[in-house]
């Protein structure tokens, strides 16, 4: 038939197999769906003329059938009037519209064959752009995805984010460098607080030795009595 000369490859092929070849899958399927719908017109416009000229064919069949057995009566009409020269006229006219008629008989067989295809590879087709359209937000948003993934990638690949990343550890060192000065700074200076905080904590430590020694003498005592 030659309708699908152009579309064969997606027809009697995996979308997917498609798109993995195509650069851009996002444009890919939008084209594919296209070029489905538009062929799925014509397509369905050749099976409207084919079925239009079957119709024609039958037509025609039925009536070169009708004018056969028109002229087979005409045939017996005339013998019957002992006319043998016009039933021998009749016969030979019937002869030629029944051939005509399985003349067309066969291009019919040809014409419900086309049919018979045109109808199976509308259905493939139809499958085909059902399958295309129900993926199609799916695959877009995969490759949206993998793009986006990909950019990541190669962010963290590049020498920007090292370079970013040894800044950063230069930044932490400065700081830390700072505090450190800091602490140099305030080491060996004493607030007031810092003052009274050490009489208070002198004075607990008299206080506690005074008291273990009289612990101590205590026990003394009453061991020797």
């Amino acid at each position: 038939m030659g309708i699908f000369s152009r579309f064969t490859d997606i027809v009697n092929s995996n979308i997917n197999a498609l798109l993995d070849k195509a650069e851009d899958p996002e444009k890919m399927v939008r084209l594919i769906i296209q070029e489905m719908e538009d062929t799925l017109v014509e397509v369905r416009s050749v099976s409207a003329k084919t079925l239009a000229n079957k119709k024609e064919i039958v037509g025609q069949i039925n009536k070169y059938e009708a004018d056969s057995e028109d002229w087979q009566a005409k045939a017996e009409l005339a013998l019957s009037k002992d006319r043998d020269d016009l039933a021998r006229a009749a016969l030979q006219e019937k002869k030629k519209c029944a051939e005509a008629a399985e003349s067309l008989s066969k291009e019919l067989a040809i014409v419900d064959e086309q049919i018979s295809k045109l109808q199976d590879e509308i259905g493939q087709l139809q499958d085909k752009l059902a399958d295309a359209k129900s993926r199609q937000k799916t695959i877009i948003m995969r490759q949206k995805t993998a793009s986006s993934r990909l950019e990541v990638k190669r962010s963290l690949d590049s020498s920007k984010v090292d370079n970013a990343m040894g800044r950063f550890e230069q930044y932490e060192r400065k700081i830390d460098d700072l505090e450190s000065q800091v602490d140099a700074y305030d080491l060996g200076k004493q607030t007031l607080s810092d003052q009274f905080a050490e009489l208070e904590s002198g004075d607990k430590v008299d206080e506690e030795l005074a008291a273990l020694k009289a612990k101590l003498k205590s026990e003394k005592t009453s061991s020797s009595n």
